[in-house]
C-alpha cells in the first residue's frame, strides 16, 4: 500500500522495496501535486493512480544481512520481509482502501486551526511541533514546483497531520491542554503561599469572634434576654369546700401560741372561740406554764399578744386563754360532732415543730374511740379520758390544741393526741411524728366544756359514783369489791340509786359494748350531767338492766 506523508519540508512519495533490493530510490525532481479528483475519501491518491515506484538498482553482490538491516534503517524503511502474498500491509498493493484518517470536524473556511502537536514522522522518527506557525482552514494552495515550495515553507505550510494516517508512526498523543511552565519569577508559588496565610488568618478570625460570642452566650444567658411563656391568667378564687376554700377562711382565726415556765417549754396551737379574746387549745399545751409562767399567741397575720389562763381541766386535756387589747379577731364556726360520719373530709390546722400555719387534709377514719392521754405524773391526775374522732390528717407536735374542719371550715374537733408506733397513744410530748393515726376531741365535748371555763373557771365531769376495778382483765368495767373500811359503791350516789352493787360488771351503755373501766369512763365522759344512761350489768351470770341519772363533780 502506497501512502503519501509529509516528512520534510516537501512531500516525498516512497514505495516498498521488492526483495533484494539496498536503498529507495531518490525522489523525483518535481513532485506532482495530485489531483483532488483524484484523491480518496482520507486525502490519498487512489491505488489505480498512485505514482510509480521507482525501482532500485540492482547490486553487484547482494548486501549481507546487517548492511541491509542499516541500510533500511537509514531509508526509514520497514524492517521486514515482503509478503510473498501481497497481504496489506506488508504485500504489494493491493485492492484495498485506505484506512480512514482520523475524524476530526472540519473548521469554517478561515478559521485559525491549532499548530501540530508533536508526533512521528512515517517512520517513526520524532517531529516537534511547530508553535509559530499560524494556520487557516482550507490551507492555501500550495506551490507548482518543489523549489518554490522549499524557498517559502511560511508560505504553504504541511497539511497538519491530525488529518493523515500513518500506520507504521508511533501512537500520537491526544491534544491535552498540558500547564504551562512555572513563571521565572516564582510569582505562581507566592500565589499558593499568599492564598493559604489568608485562609489560616481567616480561620483565626473566626475562631476568636465565635469564641468570643459563646462565652458571652454562656455568661449572659444569651444575645437576649429570655422570657419563658406562662399561664397570664390570675388562678381566679378556690370553691369554698375545697382545702384551700378552707384554709383561706379557717387560718385567719388560727393562732400560735408559745408557753415557757419554770422548767419546761412548749409550743402548740389554739383557735379564737369570740370577739373578747378567748382561745381554746389543749391542757397539755398551757401546762409548762404554770402559775407563773408566759404565754405568748402570735395570730396567722404574724401579730402577737400576751394571754393568760381563764380555765383548764386535765381530765378532758382542754383549756382557755384570753388575749386583751386586741380587736378584729375573727371567731372560728363551730359545728357538731354528732354528725359527723367516717368517711368525711376534714383539714387539721396547726403549728407541727412550730411551723404556724400548715395545713393538713384527710378525712375521718373512725368515731368513738377511747384513748387515754397523759399520765405522766403517774398519780393518775393527769390523765384525759376522750371518746374521740380518728382522722389520718397529718397531726404532729404542734398541732395539739388546733382545730379539725370539715368542708363548711367548721369546727368539727380539737386535735388532742396521736399514735406513735412505739409507745401508744399520748399526748404530744416525747412523739416521734404522725404514722396517720390521730385524735381530735369531739366539739360537743369541747363547747360545754369551754363554757365552763369561760363561766366558771373551772369544768364539771360526769358521774355514776362507783370506783372501778382499773386491773380488771375480764371483758367489761367491773366495780371493786368491798373492804372492811369502805364501799366500792358511793352512799346516796347515782350508782346506788339505780342499785348497782360491788363486784357488778357494766358491759354495756346505751347499747354499745364496754371492754374496760376506762372505756366506761370516756363514755360517760361524752355525755353531761344529768343525762340518763342505760347500762347493762353482769351479777353472779345474768345480765341485768338498770337505769341511771348521771350526778356531776368539779374537775381539776
Amino acid at each position: 500500500m502506497d501512502d503519501g506523508k509529509p516528512t520534510e519540508p516537501r512531500a516525498k512519495w516512497w514505495s516498498r522495496p521488492t526483495p533484494g533490493s539496498a536503498a529507495p530510490p531518490e525522489p523525483p525532481v518535481e513532485d506532482a501535486v495530485p489531483d483532488p479528483k483524484t484523491l480518496s475519501p482520507g486525502g490519498i491518491p487512489a491505488p489505480d493512480e498512485a505514482p510509480a515506484a521507482v525501482a532500485a538498482p540492482t547490486a553487484a553482490e547482494p548486501p549481507t544481512s546487517s548492511e541491509a538491516h542499516d541500510t533500511a534503517r537509514r531509508a526509514g524503511q520497514p524492517l521486514h520481509e515482503p509478503d510473498p502474498y501481497g497481504t496489506p500491509p506488508y504485500g504489494g498493493p493491493g485492492p484495498w482502501a485506505p484506512a480512514p484518517p482520523v475524524q476530526r470536524p472540519t473548521p469554517a473556511h478561515g478559521t485559525p486551526v491549532p499548530p501540530p502537536y508533536a508526533g512521528t514522522d512515517g517512520a517513526g522518527t520524532s517531529v516537534a511541533p511547530d508553535h509559530t506557525a499560524t494556520r487557516t482552514f482550507p490551507p492555501p494552495a500550495p506551490p507548482q514546483h518543489p523549489q518554490e515550495a522549499a524557498h517559502a515553507p511560511d508560505a504553504h505550510p504541511p497539511a497538519p497531520q491530525w488529518q493523515s494516517y500513518d500506520p507504521w508512526g508511533a501512537p500520537r498523543q491526544p491534544l491535552v491542554t498540558q500547564p504551562g511552565p512555572p513563571l521565572p519569577d516564582g510569582r505562581r508559588k507566592n500565589r499558593r503561599g499568599g492564598l493559604l496565610i489568608g485562609a489560616l488568618l481567616l480561620a483565626l478570625v473566626a475562631g476568636g469572634i465565635g469564641g468570643g460570642i459563646g462565652a458571652y452566650i454562656e455568661r449572659n444567658g444569651g444575645l437576649t434576654s429570655i422570657e419563658l411563656p406562662q399561664d397570664e391568667r390570675d388562678g381566679g378564687g378556690r370553691a369554698p369546700d375545697s382545702v384551700a376554700g378552707i384554709a383561706a377562711s379557717a387560718l385567719p382565726s388560727v393562732v400560735t401560741l408559745h408557753v415557757s415556765g419554770a422548767t419546761e417549754a412548749g409550743t402548740g396551737t389554739g383557735f379564737v372561740l369570740d370577739d373578747r379574746g378567748h382561745i381554746l387549745t389543749n391542757n397539755h399545751v398551757v401546762a409548762p406554764a404554770g402559775s407563773s409562767g408566759e404565754i405568748t399567741v402570735t395570730f396567722s397575720g404574724g401579730e402577737t399578744a400576751t394571754a393568760e389562763v381563764v380555765g383548764k381541766d386535765s381530765g378532758y386535756d382542754l383549756a382557755v386563754v384570753k388575749v386583751s387589747g386586741v380587736s378584729g379577731l375573727k371567731p372560728l364556726a363551730l359545728g357538731n360532732s354528732d354528725n359527723v360520719r367516717v368517711g368525711d373530709p376534714v383539714v387539721a390546722i396547726g403549728a407541727p415543730f412550730d411551723l404556724s400555719n400548715t395545713v393538713t387534709s384527710g378525712i375521718i377514719s373512725a368515731k368513738d374511740r377511747p384513748i387515754t392521754a397523759g399520765g405522766e405524773k403517774g398519780d393518775g391526775s393527769d390523765v384525759s379520758y376522750v371518746n374521740a374522732l380518728q382522722t389520718d390528717a397529718p397531726i404532729n407536735p404542734g398541732n395539739s390544741g388546733g382545730p379539725l374542719v370539715d368542708t363548711d371550715a367548721h369546727v368539727i374537733g380539737i386535735n388532742s393526741a396521736i399514735r406513735a408506733a412505739d409507745s401508744g397513744s399520748a399526748g404530744e410530748g416525747g412523739q416521734a411524728g404522725s404514722i396517720g393515726l390521730g385524735f381530735a376531741i369531739p366539739i360537743n365535748q369541747g363547747k360545754q366544756v369551754a363554757e365552763e371555763l369561760i363561766n366558771t373557771g373551772k369544768a364539771t365531769h360526769p358521774v355514776i359514783g362507783v370506783t372501778l376495778d382499773m386491773k380488771y382483765n375480764g371483758d367489761g368495767a367491773k366495780v371493786g369489791g368491798s373492804t372492811q373500811n369502805s364501799s366500792p359503791v358511793t352512799a346516796g350516789g347515782p350508782a346506788d340509786k339505780a342499785g348497782i352493787e360491788a363486784d357488778d360488771v357494766i358491759t354495756e351503755v346505751d347499747g354499745k359494748r364496754v371492754h374496760s373501766g376506762e372505756e366506761l369512763i370516756v363514755k360517760i365522759r361524752s355525755h353531761r350531767p344529768g343525762d340518763r344512761l342505760q347500762l347493762t350489768v353482769t351479777r353472779g351470770g345474768k345480765d341485768l338492766s338498770i337505769t341511771l341519772t348521771l350526778g356531776s363533780a368539779t374537775g381539776t
